[in-house]
């Protein structure tokens, strides 16, 4: 899809689909059928649980290709990125942020959120923010990441997963003023 709307003209199915997508933010997998192409789960992802539940699975991927809809909205650059997990974008978003503070309270929000949907909640105006700054985000690592998290006895060691990965890609004030002077 990212290749889709990324070309020049984008494809207006392609766009469409995504602003369909973004409808879907916070709400349950199967919401519209015509994005089945979209949020397409493997089977080897899904539990054999019966049909009147969306799984684990499905919940993280329709989430993750949600959220991606109102990242890449209006952005002519590719916001879903390899390798880029959520505490790397997170880290780079402080450093790009006019307001560093709003970013590390919304993560820390996100960080101790007791619910999956609560942690939707915070991770969406987080998503704002990424979009805002041009921040790309590796979306396949998310929907892993929102997997596990809505297993209540694996969401710390996932909100514990991003705070690693933050802190570990957090840019040094003063490394960072270095660079910027050096780039002048």
């Amino acid at each position: 899809m990212q290749a889709q709307v990324l070309r020049e003209p984008p494809r207006p199915e392609a766009v469409s689909a995504l602003a369909r997508l973004r409808r879907g933010i916070g709400r349950a997998p199967g919401f519209d059928y015509t994005l089945e192409t979209y949020l397409w789960v493997p089977d080897g992802l899904l539990d054999r649980r019966p049909a009147d539940k969306a799984d684990d699975a499905e919940y993280a991927v329709h989430d993750a290709v949600t959220l991606y809809a109102l990242h890449q909205q209006s952005r002519r650059e590719a916001m879903h990125v390899d390798g880029h997990g959520l505490g790397r974008a997170l880290a780079r978003l402080v450093h790009a942020s006019d307001g560093p503070d709003g970013v590390r309270r919304r993560f820390a929000a996100l960080g101790t959120a007791s619910t999956y949907t609560e942690g939707i909640y915070h991770l969406r105006s987080l998503v704002t923010m990424l979009r805002e700054h041009q921040v790309p985000l590796d979306y396949g690592l998310l929907a892993d990441d929102l997997r596990r998290l809505r297993q209540p006895t694996r969401r710390a060691d996932v909100q514990a997963a991003w705070g690693r990965e933050f802190f570990r890609n957090r840019v040094d004030e003063s490394t960072a003023q270095t660079q910027e002077e050096n780039a002048a």
